[in-house]
């Protein structure tokens, strides 16, 4: 069953529907599932995917378009945390298919693509989920259009989307633009839109707060922190958990952390006034360009997910979030995109701020790949020193540091 989180209004699994026909808000899938019929140690012996937790996904297991997304890397982070004075660990979801955490929801919404006999996907993207529907477009066989705000999108995201034959379409505009334009088309019923406003995307993309829980011991941790683009994944992982939660699986719940580029914050500028609206953002602007966004379509969500756990909302500069993406990589030897390190930059912020308490454990969502922004990680370098081909003198380079 699909239902509005606004009004209440339910629809049936298979209505190919974006936003409540009573109220405009927006959907999400009611999924409940008990430990008495599905015991957690159901998923102990699986394959370490996204589909381990196959009884929390709604829709045909035998229409599964999947490329093993999800099972991705969740690394405790010693140096790091010391610095910070927390018990931190970071999930890396670059590690995905396609480099990022949208792979989990495409592959939800595209098995749902397959369920629904559709022949036509698309999206509007800053990047990531460009790539990964063309991927998932092609494992599919279904053909897939994607809507970029031209000039806004980094190299290695266009080049993905591009290679795995997405017809690519530059829109004059920004992100938010070239959403409304290709919601129109799927309301005309031209494409099946995967975007975070289907609900079936972020179905995916809960996963990894399941994940989380279950590699903690079938724990919560104190604390998830996330970048927040479109809102979608902060929603999804507050779902997830507390899917878990009610199924009987864990005792505790996390408060949910989103962290949002000064550049690009409606989220964060709605939490401090304690509303639940939402005043989009003219004309965003961030480094961070996978979450450059200035409406969000799930606001309402991430904001429920934040009030709902005692969570929090907080802001970063692109120079805080360059720093975080220097930090993280060399202390810790994972490389992100801008936009991932947004939390990292948060945390740190928090800390400092007394909002993060010392010693908290902190789960970090890192959310896309280092090469998904190559420039920006190449501009961050120094260049290469050059010596001869000589073992004289590679020695004197090396003493000397």
């Amino acid at each position: 069953m699909i239902e509005c989180v606004s009004c209440n209004a339910k629809y049936d699994d298979n209505e190919v529907i974006y936003n409540c026909k009573e109220c405009g808000s927006v959907l999400e899938v009611v999924v409940d599932i008990d430990k008495s019929d599905v015991p957690r140690e159901t998923f102990d012996c699986r394959k370490d995917v996204l589909w381990k937790y196959k009884e929390f996904m709604p829709v045909d297991e035998t229409k599964i378009v999947s490329l093993d997304e999800g099972g991705t890397p969740f690394c405790k982070c010693n140096k790091l945390g010391e610095k910070l004075g927390i018990d931190l660990y970071v999930k890396v979801e670059g590690s995905n298919p396609t480099g990022s955490f949208k792979d989990r929801g495409m592959s939800v919404g595209m098995t749902k693509a397959m369920e629904l006999g559709v022949d036509t996907v698309g999206c509007a993207s800053t990047g990531n989920t460009s790539a990964s529907l063309a991927a998932y477009a092609a494992r599919a066989g279904l053909r897939c259009v994607v809507l970029l705000p031209s000039g806004k999108v980094a190299l290695g995201k266009l080049a993905q989307a591009m290679f795995h034959g997405a017809e690519v379409l530059s829109v004059n505009g920004n992100f938010d633009e070239a959403l409304e334009t290709v919601t129109a088309l799927a309301l005309e019923k031209h494409l099946y839109l995967l975007n975070s406003i289907n609900p079936y995307r972020l179905e995916g993309q809960k996963s990894i707060g399941f994940e989380v829980v279950h590699e903690l011991g079938w724990k919560s941790p104190d604390r998830i922190v996330l970048p927040v683009g479109n809102a979608g994944n902060i929603s999804a992982i507050w779902k997830g958990i507390t899917e878990f939660h009610n199924a009987g699986y864990i005792e505790d719940l996390p408060m949910m952390t989103g962290i949002q580029a000064e550049g690009a914050a409606p989220i964060a500028n709605s939490f401090r006034k304690n509303t639940m609206d939402m005043v989009p953002v003219q004309d965003p602007e961030t480094i961070a360009t996978a979450i450059r966004i200035g409406a969000p379509v799930s606001s309402i969500k991430a904001l429920r997910a934040i009030y709902d756990s005692n969570g929090y909302a907080e802001t970063v500069n692109d120079d805080e979030i360059l720093a975080a993406q220097l930090d993280l990589a060399r202390y810790e030897g994972i490389g992100v995109e801008p936009a991932s390190a947004a939390s990292i930059a948060g945390v740190k912020k928090l800390v400092e701020e007394g909002v993060v308490d010392k010693g908290e454990q902190v789960v970090c969502i890192v959310t896309g790949h280092l090469l998904k922004d190559p420039n920006t990680a190449i501009n961050a370098c120094t260049e290469p020193i050059e010596i001869d081909a000589d073992v004289e003198a590679l020695k004197k380079i090396l003493l000397n540091k």
